[in-house]
């Protein structure tokens, strides 16, 4: 576990205001959850936030309804948020976030998950969100990028990286504890530190 913080108190606490990041599959959500029932704080799941029917992410076809969306769900003294979508978050809440809590496994373990996450999910038909169905295939199709989970995975992993280390040494950010859980490991010594269950 790799407390990466810019400020100089050496107290180990995640506030009230907390944002939970990660690349797809790094269990951004499952944590944050954890984090929602321990701390009795609201829930922010960007994901349900932003996908209407038919997979149509409003990120990308109507970005300032997201924005209102996502201001209106962080408007209290006190939530945990789930889910990436970095220029939209740093834009709205960033500035009052306590702390990052970045999830940062290997490829290998993303990647896998993601397969065994699918085909669960489309087996069962789970409804995400309220609105869609996964869909298992059209992940191997890394040609079809709109579709292809596995070639979001595979190409934004190092990209993301890269941007969130820049993050954690920029002085505009220097308020927040970022908080690196680099393996399952120090995700579950995390979860036991702070008796997430």
């Amino acid at each position: 576990m790799c407390k990466e913080s810019n400020n100089k108190s050496n107290n180990f606490q995640i506030g009230k205001r907390i944002h939970v990041i990660g690349n797809s599959c790094s269990g951004k959500s499952t944590l944050a959850e954890k984090i929602s029932h321990r701390f009795a704080i609201p829930l922010v799941e960007i994901d349900a936030l932003n996908w209407e029917p038919n997979w149509i992410g409003l990120h990308e076809t109507e970005p300032h309804k997201l924005d209102e969306k996502l201001t209106e769900a962080t408007s209290s003294d006190s939530w945990v948020v789930a889910g990436s979508y970095l220029s939209f978050c740093q834009r709205i809440f960033w500035n009052r976030l306590e702390t990052l809590i970045w999830l940062d496994l290997p490829l290998y373990t993303l990647v896998l998950r993601m397969f065994i996450r699918s085909w669960q999910r489309w087996r069962s038909k789970e409804l995400l969100w309220g609105t869609n169905y996964e869909k298992f295939w059209p992940q191997f199709k890394v040609w079809k990028k709109q579709e292809s989970l596995l070639w979001w995975i595979v190409t934004q992993h190092k990209s993301k990286r890269q941007k969130l280390l820049s993050q954690i040494k920029s002085a505009h950010w220097r308020h927040i504890n970022f908080i690196r859980l680099k393996s399952v490991s120090e995700i579950k010594a995390f979860s036991k530190l702070f008796g997430l269950r």
